[in-house]
């Protein structure tokens, strides 16, 4: 039986978090060989049999919690990204992936006897399926792994930060926001597998909370309507870490006590991140702007900047969840008072866009003292217009 986070004192989140919710090193390790055995299938068979012209697997890129170092006990996921030589843009992602995912099934059924592993494959209700999911079983592995095979363009070729090009193709071709973000997999990633260990454990615990606590609000909502995804409130737990602590060794009841905080302030989000895409170019610019005019909250995917996630969600169900979880254990003190979040802006403002970004090399500045950086500001257009991107903390 799960452990109600609920009845665990805030002092010991900490231990609870290792004991608990962080998988050991044995279920990782089977866990990097599963992973490993589905990747050299999908570079070595799963075209095999096609006729010309060849399909080439590009790159196989791992995202989900076990990709971004942020996975659960008992409750595993692996997203793998498979780049295809055959798309040679966003349409033909659009057009040709129900296709390519029919094939992928077919190799995998086949497969499976000769690689010595077992899938359970779950139907999609979809006609244009964006993703292939199947549980994996086998007699090295202690518990059962999900994995999502969704195929993509390879936007980014180079492999390097995007250049402004890439997005402008990008605004052209979306008709949704987020759809084309399977494309970013790479940066969503690297967005959260290199932060710190502990901001990775705030995460771990957020994901935790949502899992007992929100999914159960699924059977309130009508047709057509959805819960946020654990994905924002990823986005929200670093937020709150780089605008409020920055602190290597900070408390995890404030860190958590924060995130619930913004929660609760849906209504006024407004967080995003320019460390991959800014304010630069005149055509993102004038996109950018009108993405952060929209209706709160929002969350702007730090990849994919057409991307608001959790738009149009039940976010009124989680925000009443955050209010109740304020008052139990987990967020009350030793004396029972309850523990204080951090100073963080729902809206992002010049003071808290303050950061270095990742993956630069740049010299990272003491906890203590973090060095003002420039930033963007929701509330005031031309001030946006004027300034230069901001970005996130080297982790």
């Amino acid at each position: 039986m799960a452990l109600d986070l609920y009845q665990m004192p805030a002092r010991k989140l900490d231990k609870f978090i290792f004991d608990t919710l962080q998988p050991d090193h044995t279920f990782l390790r089977q866990a990097r060989q599963a992973i490993d055995t589905i990747c050299e299938f999908l570079k070595t068979n799963c075209f095999a049999d096609c006729p010309r012209p060849c399909i080439k697997v590009l790159k196989v890129v791992k995202g989900g919690s076990l990709g971004k170092g942020t996975s659960l006990k008992g409750g595993s996921d692996a997203d793998l990204v498979v780049f295809l030589s055959c798309f040679k843009g966003y349409s033909d992602q659009e057009t040709n992936r129900a296709a390519i995912i029919k094939e992928i099934k077919r190799m995998l059924e086949k497969c499976q006897q000769q690689k010595h592993f077992e899938v359970s494959i779950k139907q999609s209700r979809w006609p244009n399926p964006r993703v292939l999911s199947f549980m994996m079983s086998s007699k090295t592995l202690d518990e059962s792994i999900e994995f999502d095979v969704l195929p993509a363009y390879n936007a980014l070729s180079s492999g390097a930060k995007p250049d402004s090009q890439v997005y402008k193709e990008l605004i052209h071709s979306y008709s949704r926001g987020g759809e084309f973000s399977t494309c970013f997999t790479e940066l969503q990633r690297d967005f959260v597998v290199d932060r710190r260990t502990k901001v990775k454990s705030l995460i771990r615990l957020v994901k935790y909370w949502y899992k007992q606590h929100i999914r159960p609000y699924k059977k309130y909502l009508e047709a057509g309507e959805s819960l946020p995804p654990q994905y924002a409130l990823e986005l929200l737990s670093i937020y709150a870490w780089e605008q409020g602590s920055r602190d290597r060794a900070f408390d995890m009841a404030e860190g958590f006590r924060t995130v619930l905080e913004l929660i609760r302030q849906y209504k006024k989000l407004c967080v995003y991140w320019t460390i991959n895409y800014n304010f630069a170019d005149e055509l993102l610019e004038r996109f950018l702007h009108r993405q952060l005019q929209k209706d709160r909250p929002i969350i702007l995917d730090p990849a994919d900047p057409t991307g608001i996630v959790g738009e149009g969600s039940r976010w009124d169900l989680v925000a009443q969840e955050a209010e109740f979880c304020c008052g139990q254990q987990c967020c009350m003190d030793l004396d029972g008072d309850p523990v204080q979040p951090w100073d963080v802006p729902p809206e992002q403002t010049l003071e808290g866009s303050r950061g270095f970004e990742i993956h630069t090399g740049a010299q990272e500045y003491p906890d203590s003292a973090p060095q003002p950086g420039p930033a963007c500001t929701c509330t005031n257009n031309q001030a946006m217009a004027n300034q230069q991107p901001s970005f996130c903390t080297i982790l």
